[in-house]
């Protein structure tokens, strides 16, 4: 890493590549290295996985190719894939690379609204989807440039052998030959939490270049032979889509879960070694395991476990900036203190017989949960809680938090092994350079960075100055070159005193707690910071029989005391680490539930926030209006305004 005197850092390749590669070329000389080496295992069933080698792979890829080619696909044509994260997928994708043309990807999720623009949008001439009710729904919003429609359940892999049949092998290779680096490999239409989906032009360089600096920074994930990668996340979102290319083109082998529901039977199944996630995920895996254990003592040990995990992991030797040492920021933040003053030595003998003992109990038990080989997870596409990353590395698994956009190919920052501070997003991705803009903005540039907007000239020009990226988070970067991610600047909330907020803090402390389906953070030109809570319907009910209480809806739950009282405890909690002008005064519980399918998480899960905020306005004027009796009806109170040596206070209007 070099820090240069305009305060920007640079961490230049380490590898250089050859400008004739594409992402084809470097999965077709696996195939040629290494062909009865396993690259992917086919999921046939729930816990049944068929093998197929790099040199099988290569050969379903080209045949698909010689197919699209049978129907008319060229070099530059779009091709869209609306279908679930699978084999198939991975196929389909290498194939319409293979001919020079252009994969695009849409979201099952997506509305009638959303695939008629981006089939408009990128000119797209054949789609691919899962399911015949998807081609019918292509079908009644497709424009005129779209030419074939197909579906993998009503044989669409069948058509495209056989219309590949009289396709000369040469013009395939032949087009293998001719995509370099500098072609358009995908059109990644962003999932947004704002408008239209933007369609981010990304090359075959975007990704080959980083692909190839693996090597470097994480070469467990590429050149590990024995390593076992299970992907469900939707590959049409670039995080998944850059990782399973990383995997194709390396020495590892893939598995494909397409259905979330039986995530934890393939995980049983396959084994993985490495796993790719977001953090709702790691956040229901750990109140599914505290709500299973009821209450009395094994809940005690549980929370005594869960402790000695968080307490073993904050004993490493990493520095932590002062939000994540649990300091007060702003206004009340009275001295900055060295982050090499809270630097540990390393887990006491007394804390690793503890360590031992809630890893017996307990913690060996969730480790199973997630597999007996896996040891790394590599976590992004929103910023995991403290606490959670604490827990998750006091089990002895190496979690690896990391940055990146749609706009940067995925991933641009990542942390190392042996060097992942849990409130940090790690080190720039070789080939690539950061800053922080006067206002606080990240600013990026470099090999994984695209080179703008699919028919959006204007938006492409604003996104750009000089040549670095307007990322629209706000961050930090320490004096090693770690960025740390402290909010969206779009996001950044200004009370009607002038103070400026970042809803992040809160949410994601508050986000981990077993109640909480979801939080909005809220107080843009109010006098106060306030927040909407959705309830987890599925941790409700264990939730209230664990407690001993009558088991209600989600709709009667605010009216029942105990729940009220964990959620300001929780609020109570999350307050200690920010100043009283940035502190929750009100919080009100809405009866409603933020999903992808209805619109208000993108496939990323990321909540859209400007929705959330014009469909729920009316609950959120009554969250100013309400007297603190009329709110404490409805699920919210002002009791847990004022935190004083750890103590809630009572905290009038």
């Amino acid at each position: 890493m070099i820090q240069h005197s305009d305060g920007s850092w640079e961490n230049p390749m380490v590898f250089e590549v050859d400008e004739r590669l594409s992402l084809p070329k470097l999965i077709y000389k696996r195939a040629q290295e290494h062909p009865n080496m396993v690259i992917a295992e086919r999921r046939t069933g729930v816990g049944h996985w068929t093998e197929a080698t790099s040199a099988e792979f290569a050969s379903r890829a080209k045949t698909l190719a010689a197919g699209m080619y049978g129907m008319g696909i060229r070099r530059g044509d779009k091709v869209a894939i609306l279908a679930a994260t699978s084999y198939e997928w991975a196929c389909l994708d290498t194939a319409i690379l293979t001919l020079g043309a252009v994969t695009v990807p849409i979201y099952e999720s997506d509305s009638a609204a959303q695939i008629a623009h981006i089939l408009k949008d990128g000119n797209v001439r054949m789609v691919i989807t899962q399911r015949s009710q998807q081609s019918e729904l292509v079908k009644s919003v497709a424009p005129r440039s779209v030419r074939d429609v197909l579906s993998l359940d009503h044989g669409a892999l069948r058509t495209l052998s056989q219309r590949g049949h009289d396709v000369p092998e040469e013009i395939i290779e032949k087009s293998i030959e001719e995509t370099t680096i500098e072609d358009v490999a995908t059109l990644i239409y962003t999932s947004g939490t704002t408008g239209l989906p933007k369609g981010v032009i990304l090359t075959h360089g975007n990704f080959v270049r980083p692909i190839q600096q693996t090597y470097d920074i994480l070469p467990e994930l590429i050149d590990d032979p024995s390593s076992r990668t299970l992907l469900f996340l939707p590959v049409a979102h670039v995080l998944a889509r850059f990782v399973m290319h990383c995997i194709l083109v390396g020495k590892g082998r893939i598995g494909f879960c397409p259905d979330t529901s039986t995530l934890l039977q393939d995980i049983e199944s396959f084994k993985p070694t490495m796993m790719l996630t977001v953090p709702r995920v790691l956040e229901k895996v750990y109140n599914s395991a505290a709500a299973k254990t009821g209450k009395g003592l094994k809940s005690t040990l549980f929370n005594w476990s869960a402790s000695q995990s968080r307490k073993f992991s904050e004993s490493t030797a990493y520095p932590l900036a002062p939000q994540a040492r649990g300091e007060k920021t702003g206004e009340e933040k009275t001295e900055e203190k060295p982050t090499t003053e809270h630097v540990s030595e390393g887990p006491t003998l007394g804390l690793k017989v503890t360590h031992q003992i809630a890893d017996a109990l307990v913690l060996k038990k969730i480790k199973k949960v997630l597999g007996p080989n896996l040891h790394t997870v590599i976590c992004g596409g929103a910023p995991l809680s403290v606490d959670l990353a604490n827990f998750y590395r006091g089990m002895g698994l190496t979690l690896l938090l990391g940055y990146g956009l749609s706009e940067t190919t995925g991933p641009i920052t990542v942390e190392r092994p042996g060097d992942n501070p849990p409130d940090s997003v790690g080190y720039l991705w070789p080939g690539n350079s950061m800053k922080i803009a006067n206002d606080g903005e990240l600013m990026l540039k470099g090999v994984s960075v695209s080179r703008g907007y699919h028919n959006l000239k204007d938006e492409t020009k604003a996104s750009f100055t000089d040549g670095w990226f307007h990322t629209g988070d706000l961050g930090s970067i320490d004096e090693d070159g770690r960025l740390r991610i402290t909010g969206r600047k779009k996001e950044l909330i200004v009370t009607a005193g002038g103070k400026n907020v970042s809803p992040e803090v809160l949410e994601h402390d508050l986000g981990t707690h077993p109640l909480i389906g979801h939080i909005l953070v809220i107080g843009d030109n109010r006098p106060y910071i306030g927040a909407l809570i959705t309830l987890d319907g599925e941790m409700l009910s264990q939730w209230l029989r664990n407690h001993g209480l009558r088991v209600v809806s989600t709709h009667e739950a605010p009216a029942v005391p105990q729940v009220r009282q964990s959620l300001e405890k929780a609020i109570a909690k999350a307050n200690r680490k920010v100043s009283r002008a940035e502190s929750i005064r009100r919080y009100r519980i809405i009866n409603a539930e933020f999903t992808v399918a209805n619109g208000y998480l993108t496939p990323s899960l990321k909540l859209k926030r400007h929705r959330v905020l014009k469909d729920f306005a009316n609950e959120i004027d009554l969250l100013y209006k309400l007297s603190a009796e009329e709110l404490a009806g409805v699920g919210g109170s002002i009791e847990v305004v004022v935190e004083s040596e750890g103590r809630a206070q009572k905290n009038g209007n």
